[in-house]
């Protein structure tokens, strides 16, 4: 029949022609370097799974991965479809989890073995759970870059096609790591297929949001698969018994609206039953079920208790029956196409929705004696995710006891896993067990305290930080004060967890002083240095130096008295943060020196990030910025390694290695670091990252991309000042580089209002005033033109305006130091160079202080000074000094691809007359930039994106975005092409 396609179940698929072509053209792109994601949405029973099981089956040589998400009632594992995408991987032998031993989180048996510490390697566990330290964080996302990894290197082989089902029951962890994979969908040979019920996702569900995240990523499409039209159910139904009669055709066509499984249940009833057709999907499936036998009938409702799979010894002690007769049974089920058989003795219902109608039609005394027997099996058994379905069967058959305990441990080993979210599920359900359940009948080894406190630290982790906050005010509340030091640790937690969001600092403070309540008489003690260590770096960010260096003092002392040198490091940090201001420089780099040391010698992940990052902004304030660079190089690499890339100061550290990395001229890398991590609960990083990058797309030229950028941070600029601060000056700068300076001067206006709402921040408004200032020049230079002499007193008016703001605002010094460092005084300069624009083409003496102002390391925005200070030369006919300055900007411009500033360039060049590049004969035209040579070279000698990018240190995007313009003026559509025909137009040596 045609437009008919079979299964190998035999199962037709009709008039799903067009989508499988959309998958099909998907799944070859990949093939070709062009990764991408498909989210299939449709109703249950529509033919989600029968649409991706064709795909695969016509993959070739693809290398072809499942996984499927169950009920969170049903299992307790986060991660499952990756856990069971990665077990296929394994067992093909492709899976080395040496290389990547955060995979044994997915896959614990294969972990590495246990250190001489007692944690594994690849999992950072709170202080709770295996001692004391404050500092680790799970690392969560060492997990998903390994999961990145792996896939990425499995694609180098041969295109890989990962299906994920039934997204619409994944847990938290699952989502997150789906949105880290697909936000970084490049030109991996990598198809992800994900199906989802659309008629489940009601308003609240917590698929939705991340759905409406994911369609916006650019390699990402949605297919909806739409029940079948009129015509083509009955073609269904016809391809699938064709010896129906044709009334019982269009009248089970009419009635299963277009759902082919709907369509295959009733045409079952209908061959098999009297006649009668049922009216609901619930008598279909129920009807199969009453045609099997007593024992298999049994077997089944038991199943369904169990979930959507069940393994067969599970299944076996609750159903009771000897060994016979359970074989029977599952035959019999088997047959009559209720259950499937998977591997390693595991029983799957054949469809979600007949299991669905099975267990509704379970009496209530039923369901809960058959979650009992669950729950009992579940008791004496072991294996991953045993704890969170004994949980889930205990709390359903009302055996509280039972479910508060086994919640606690299934908190344990969701934490263990990296998976936060879920654990702070499993405490959330503790804690609403636990007043419910007897004293004599709870865990002995935790208390309520220690839930609460372990659900705070489970929330922060899990990028919640609202909740984590509400957690630790309520430990507040239970403490019992008879154990002062551990009663202190809970407000001194309090207080941290409330410096994480801006407007607390009140209920901050009072937490401080709580804690200090508790331990102040009494003898040094590590709950005590790290008390008075919290409140000296609040004291110092309040500039209450005298007080701040008072208990930083102490808490050094206290720390060395009682070994807690965590606590030690962080007050070095805040002493050396605290000499600055005094203009003690080298006292300064030794106390942040030392807390490195200190951190590092203490295992103090946290603290040691926190002294590297101030460490480094210690160099960048003074101007050193490439001693700055190796610091925040290397804070990025230990946050990498500690799993604490995405902690705090673990972006903080990578925030200012973009900065400095554009700052110095490194922009392929800065714009790498810049990529956020798609994580939709760390939507701040996102943004404070992404406003980081702005500054290279911006200079590069991508204008399209920069202004939606920075037209979607704006809505951001709440989350934090910096937001605001950055995108304020790259959305001004963008504008002045499109000739849009009135735009320009509102982007300024509009950073200056919003950061003054919450504190002066002067270097910020030093550039946001120096770029405001620019514009108003611009709109002074076209009223003049336009001979419009209102409007050029305006903008003259309003340019000076600017520069008295910014000269007040110097004299504000930096909220860290007091005073401005290199970097504001050049900004400083070009403000009062602008100033020169105001009135004509700018005092040339002006621009060239701004230069000298700018050469302590920042190439590009010397360049830019350069520019303006030849155009100023020129206007004074000084031809040679104006060249002088003309031609080491073009080289700069040049080398950082920074097309904006080389067209400017080559304007004024063009209108001086003055050739700023050797123009000396070539034997022959070179059509490609020196990093594209660079990048085709490689590709020559073999090289897959990944390894170019490592060899000259850019990302794989970047060597993409080289490798497509290199085909381009090759006029090839594939790697291997494009070199071929650089060997043949002569442009391409033979590889030694």
């Amino acid at each position: 029949m045609p437009g008919v396609a079979r299964l190998g179940s035999g199962i037709p698929l009709v008039a799903r022609g067009r989508e499988l072509t959309r998958l099909r053209v998907a799944l070859d792109e990949a093939a070709r370097g062009q990764a991408g994601a498909v989210l299939v949405a449709g109703d249950a029973g529509v033919g989600k799974t029968r649409l991706v099981d064709e795909l695969a089956a016509v993959a070739g040589d693809a290398l072809v991965l499942t996984g499927r998400c169950l009920d969170v009632g049903e299992t307790g594992l986060p991660y499952l479809p990756f856990t069971e995408a990665l077990g296929q991987v394994r067992e093909a032998g492709l899976l080395d989890v040496a290389a990547r031993p955060a995979l044994g989180l997915l896959l614990p048996e294969l972990a590495l073995p246990v250190g001489p510490d007692g944690g594994r390697a690849v999992s950072g566990l709170p202080s709770v759970l295996i001692g004391r330290r404050p500092e680790q964080d799970v690392g969560q996302l060492r997990l998903f870059d390994a999961v990145h990894g792996l896939l990425g290197e499995l694609a180098e082989q041969r295109p890989v096609l990962l299906v994920l089902e039934d997204l619409h029951w994944a847990d938290t962890s699952t989502r997150y790591l789906l949105q880290f994979l697909l936000s970084r969908l490049r030109a991996q040979r990598l198809l992800v297929v994900a199906t989802y019920r659309s008629d489940d996702l009601h308003r609240n569900h917590p698929l939705r949001p991340l759905l409406n995240e994911l369609v916006r990523l650019p390699a990402v499409q949605r297919l909806d698969l739409t029940p079948l039209s009129a015509i083509d159910s009955r073609s269904f139904v016809a391809a699938l018994a064709d010896d129906l009669p044709d009334d019982v055709v269009l009248e089970v066509a009419e009635r299963s609206d277009g759902n082919p499984f709907f369509a295959e249940e009733l045409i079952a009833v209908a061959t098999c039953g009297d006649g009668r057709v049922p009216w609901t999907l619930a008598e279909v499936l129920l009807a199969r079920i009453e045609r099997l036998g007593a024992d298999a009938q049994h077997v089944v409702r038991v199943a369904s208790v169990g979930g959507r799979s069940v393994r067969h010894d599970l299944l076996r002690d609750v159903a009771g029956l000897d060994d016979v007769a359970l074989d029977g049974a599952l035959r019999e089920a088997v047959q009559h196409h209720v259950l499937l058989v998977q591997r390693d003795e595991v029983y799957t219902f054949r469809h979600a929705l007949l299991r669905e109608a099975v267990h509704g039609d379970l009496l209530p005394g039923e369901r809960v004696r058959l979650h009992a027997a669950y729950a009992d099996r579940l008791a004496s058994a072991g294996g991953r995710g045993t704890f969170a379905a004994l949980a889930h069967h205990s709390l359903e058959s009302h055996d509280l006891p039972r479910a508060l305990r086994a919640s606690v441990e299934a908190a344990r080993e969701a934490q263990a896993a990296g998976a936060p979210a879920e654990a702070l599920r499993h405490l959330e359900q503790a804690l609403k067990l636990w007043p419910a359940v007897p004293g004599d009948a709870r865990p002995a080894d935790v208390t309520e305290l220690v839930l609460v406190r372990r659900a705070s630290w489970a929330a922060g982790t899990a990028g919640q930080p609202e909740r984590a906050i509400a957690f630790a005010r309520t430990a507040t509340r239970i403490v019992d004060e008879s154990d002062p030091e551990g009663a202190a640790e809970v407000w001194r937690r309090f207080a941290q967890a409330l410096q994480v969001l801006d407007g607390n600092d009140d209920e901050m403070y009072d937490a401080v002083r709580q804690a200090w309540r508790l331990v102040r008489e009494r003898p040094a003690s590590y709950a005590r240095a790290w008390v008075l260590a919290v409140w000296a770096a609040a004291l110092r960010q309040d500039r209450e130096y005298a007080e701040a260096r008072e208990r930083a003092e102490l808490a050094v002392a206290d720390g060395r008295a009682s070994g807690a040198e965590s606590a030690v490091a962080d007050a070095l940090t805040t002493l050396g943060l605290l000499e600055e201001p005094e203009g003690e420089v080298a006292r300064a780099r030794e106390h942040l020196t030392a807390a490195v040391a200190c951190a590092m010698e203490a295992d103090a992940a946290g603290t040691e990030l926190r002294a590297r990052y101030f460490l480094g902004l210690h160099h960048y304030d003074l101007g050193e910025l490439a001693e700055a660079a190796r610091v925040f190089d290397e804070g990025v690499a230990r946050a990498r390694e500690t799993g604490l890339t995405w902690s705090s100061y673990g972006l903080e550290l990578r925030v200012l290695h973009v900065l400095t990395g554009y700052y110095t001229g490194g922009w392929d890398g800065a714009a790498a670091a810049a990529e956020p991590p798609g994580l939709r609960v760390s939507s701040t990083v996102s943004a404070r990252l992404a406003a980081a990058g702005t500054h290279v797309t911006v200079s590069r030229g991508e204008f399209e991309q920069a202004e939606r950028m920075i037209r979607e941070l704006r809505s951001d600029w709440h989350r934090d000042l910096q937001i605001a601060l950055i995108t304020g000056g790259t959305g001004a700068e963008l504008a002045l580089w499109r000739g849009q300076p009135e735009v320009a001067v509102e982007r300024v206006a509009d950073a200056i209002e919003w950061s003054g709402r919450e504190r002066e921040w002067s270097l910020a408004g030093i550039r946001l005033a120096a770029l405001g200032i620019a514009g108003y020049a611009d709109l002074a230079a076209r009223a003049r033109r336009r001979r419009d002499r209102p409007a050029e007193d305006a903008a003259v008016a309003a340019g000076r305006e600017l520069l008295a703001y910014a000269r007040t605002t110097a004299e504000l010094g930096t909220p860290r130091t007091g005073r401005l460092g290199p970097e504001g005084l050049a900004w400083l300069a070009r403000a009062a160079a602008e100033e020169s624009r105001l009135t004509g083409p700018g005092d040339p003496g002006a621009w060239l202080a701004a230069v000298d102002g700018f050469g302590y390391g920042a190439v590009f925005e010397q360049a830019v000074c350069r520019w303006r200070a030849a155009e100023a030369l020129l206007a004074v006919d000084r031809r040679e000094e104006a060249v002088a300055q003309l031609r080491p900007a073009a080289a700069v411009a040049d080398r950082l691809g920074a097309e904006p500033l080389r067209e400017a360039l080559d304007l004024v060049a063009r209108r001086a007359r003055v050739a700023l590049r050797d123009t000396a004969p070539r034997d022959r035209v070179d059509p490609f930039t020196p990093r594209e040579r660079s990048v085709l070279e490689l590709v020559a000698r073999g090289r897959t994106n990944r390894q170019v990018g490592e060899e000259l240190y850019i990302s794989e995007k970047t060597v993409s975005v080289h490798l497509s313009r290199i085909m381009s003026k090759l006029g090839a559509s594939r790697r291997a092409e494009a070199v071929a025909n650089a060997f043949d137009r002569g442009l391409l040596d033979l590889p030694e």
